[in-house]
């Protein structure tokens, strides 16, 4: 019998994120309900955090021709409640939707674009939202829909609250701040907690703010990098999902600097973001559980 599909020809799938004190048999236990309730079990990926004794576990399940929510589910509770399990599940049914949050620089904004409609990141996005007006022409290229919502600081509350009325009109799953220069208030943060995503140059907290591969250069940094993490009320506190760093000499330039700075921006912001998507993330208290691409 062929396997159903979505829409775009994928496999329909299933993932069951699972965290718990660690105890013998999770496993065995937690694969074998699945399996004996007749589910394909495409993935299972598992990590044990020894110094805190805490397990973690990713199952990605073949759903046929399943219905969702499963009726499974409620049998599942029950051995999470006889294991200790705090667990989510999630179905591939649709594409999330992905809003992105940008100020000036295009260079992230660029990329998730591109990577979207190479389909490497499997979501959809429907609205572009931006405190400056310079990147309307990127977000026409593509045909998105572009929102100019000016901030200053007496209108920060009313431009919060028409960029909420805007998200929740378009059903947003994932927020991504693409070089979106703001701070992001309390509320804002606390009622999407894991579903924002930032990223930032590496040189925090050194070098916060503008310029500040200016100002690497002049403190003759050796190393740069960038940070993808979600957002948190605490800034640039949250659970980091992905990082990188390259290696740079006193012969780079401030421009080269910055130059190489914007690449590694590009290739992280895209590695957290394609996780979340493909649920391969766990946050367990200020850190995070990123299981590797697998199936």
């Amino acid at each position: 019998m062929a396997l159903e599909r979505n829409a775009n020809g994928t496999m329909r799938t299933a993932v069951v994120l699972v965290q718990c004190p660690d105890q013998k048999g999770l496993v065995s236990k937690i694969s074998t309900f699945w399996y004996g309730r007749g589910f394909n079990i495409v993935d299972c990926q598992q990590h044990v955090d020894v110094g805190e004794g805490r397990f973690f576990m990713r199952l990605k399940l073949d759903l046929e021709e399943r219905v969702w929510p499963l009726p499974e589910e409620i049998e599942f509770q029950r051995l999470a409640d006889d294991l200790g399990l705090a667990w989510s599940s999630h179905a591939s049914l649709e594409p999330a939707r992905v809003a992105i949050l940008v100020s000036r620089a295009p260079h992230c904004l660029y990329d998730l674009l591109v990577r979207q409609r190479e389909g490497e990141l499997p979501c959809e996005i429907p609205l572009i939202i931006s405190n400056h007006s310079i990147l309307s022409s990127v977000a026409a290229q593509f045909g998105i829909p572009f929102h100019h919502l000016p901030v200053a600081a007496e209108t920060k509350p009313e431009q919060e609250r028409r960029v909420q009325a805007l998200l929740q009109e378009k059903r947003i799953d994932l927020i991504v701040l693409a070089r979106y220069m703001q701070i992001l208030s309390p509320d804002f943060a606390s009622e999407h907690a894991r579903q924002i995503i930032n990223i930032h140059h590496g040189f925090l907290p050194a070098f916060q703010g503008s310029n500040a591969y200016q100002r690497a250069y002049e403190r003759g940094v050796k190393m740069i990098g960038a940070t993808a993490h979600y957002v948190t009320a605490d800034l640039d506190e949250g659970p980091i999902i992905e990082q990188d760093v390259e290696r740079v000499t006193h012969e780079h330039s401030p421009t080269e600097l910055s130059r190489m700075g914007h690449d590694i921006e590009r290739v992280v912001l895209a590695r957290a973001v394609k996780a979340h998507l493909e649920h391969r993330v766990i946050v367990s208290g200020r850190r995070t559980i990123v299981f590797s691409a697998g199936a």
